[in-house]
């Protein structure tokens, strides 16, 4: 994904001198590019996280749209207050991208765990979020939010995820991209989880159940008509996010859906357990641990939907059919 932002970035600033890149101390041949292509709108202001989003909203302010860039926690959680002070109040055209969203530094520990952010930065008033599903996604919101006004925050992965669009499909910050229609169940997925989503819902069709797939990558707007489309339509969600399950993509969607009025579509969350992990290995070791693979993914599923119908008294009768069967009952 980062290669895709740093294209989609370095296209944008040929067409627009307003845009500049920001970084904390990091190069090894990403930002280089960008850095000899445009000297003048490039600046490494080092391991000093508070400068890089003080001096961000100081350039901001001058009518400059500027990205600041780093590794995971580094430009979100140890410059929090300024981003709060300094870039929300201001309504600063501050554009803060996180590479190695979720646990895709693994390897270096807890401290490059990336999982609270989503919940930490949608909080901020005026503050969009944006997780893209793989490098087309990356691709489309990075060009979308260069002529955004306001804060944005996006997360993305770091090398290698998946392409799951094979043609770049129509995006819009806060209108959720839906990938396939189901009527037993529908992942509703954030980030870099979106291939595993897909997969997961293609082993479940496979074993003959309805399933579809909707990326949500934007979690601040949230796109609730999409939502409310969906809980009219199967009979449980999955939200699946490489994030805490407190406070994230789960959290955003209970909050539509707890307005739906009449819909007993069921949620079930699937992401990141409420504790740190001490563990090290790679982002796939580490997925494992928190049942964030693609089986785990389709027994989560599975589970919570037979436990749905086993609860409703009739396992093997869809609670969907049960509930048209009742209404025209009581006509």
């Amino acid at each position: 994904m980062r290669m895709a932002f740093l294209r989609a970035l370095r296209e944008a600033a040929a067409t627009d001198d307003r845009v500049f890149l920001l970084v904390g101390d990091l190069g090894y041949s990403v930002v280089e590019p960008f850095a000899q292509e445009f000297p003048n709108r490039f600046l490494n202001i080092g391991v000093a996280e508070q400068n890089l989003a003080g001096v961000a909203a100081g350039l901001a302010s001058s009518g400059k749209v500027v990205f600041t860039y780093s590794i995971g926690n580094f430009p979100t959680l140890r410059c929090l207050e300024h981003i709060r002070n300094d870039i929300c109040y201001h309504q600063a055209a501050v554009k803060i991208v996180a590479v190695g969203g979720g646990m895709a530094y693994g390897s270096l520990g807890m401290t490059h765990h990336a999982t609270e952010d989503l919940a930490i930065m949608r909080a901020l008033p005026g503050m969009e979020v944006i997780a893209p599903g793989d490098p087309t996604e990356t691709t489309l919101a990075t060009r979308a939010i260069v002529t955004r006004p306001g804060p944005c925050y996006l997360r993305l992965g770091k090398v290698g995820e998946p392409v799951v669009h094979d043609e770049p499909p129509p995006f819009t910050v806060g209108k959720a991209l839906t990938l396939s229609r189901g009527s037993d169940v529908t992942f509703v997925s954030t980030g870099g989880m979106l291939a595993a989503a897909v997969q997961a819902a293609e082993q479940l069709g496979q074993k003959g159940f309805s399933v579809g797939v909707v990326s949500m990558h934007t979690i601040k707007p949230l796109d609730a008509d999409c939502l409310r489309a969906v809980a009219g339509q199967c009979e449980l969600i999955v939200t699946v996010e490489e994030h805490n399950v407190i406070g994230g993509l789960g959290s955003a969607v209970s909050e539509v859906l707890v307005g739906v009025h009449g819909s007993q579509v069921g949620l079930k969350k699937v992401g990141v357990q409420d504790r740190f992990y001490e563990e090290i290995g790679s982002q796939e070791y580490l997925r494992a641990q928190t049942g964030l693979t693609v089986e785990q993914l389709v027994n989560a599923a599975e589970t919570s939907l037979a436990e749905r119908r086993s609860t409703n008294g009739q396992p093997g009768k869809p609670i969907r059919k049960q509930r048209e069967s009742a209404t025209r009952g009581k006509a």
